[in-house]
């Protein structure tokens, strides 16, 4: 199974819709110092997870689903 480093693939994304961190930490209700953490996070709760996806309109969850076939 290849390896998914989950706070990489966030930080990307963010970047990728020219947002900041402190906007994504106003959308899920952390610091933007939480936002920089989450970026080093291979695991991330779930619910944090749902609510980061909803935020950027972007479907984390599936990085894991295509993984299952590995």
């Amino acid at each position: 199974m290849k390896e998914i480093h989950i706070g990489n693939l966030i930080r990307d994304e963010l970047r990728r819709q020219a947002k900041t961190n402190s906007w994504l930490a106003e959308q899920i209700g952390v610091t933007p110092r939480t936002v920089n953490k989450i970026f080093s996070k291979m695991v991330i709760d779930t619910a944090q997870l749902l609510h980061i996806s909803k935020a950027l309109n972007h479907d984390f969850f599936r990085y894991f689903s295509e993984s299952l076939g590995d």
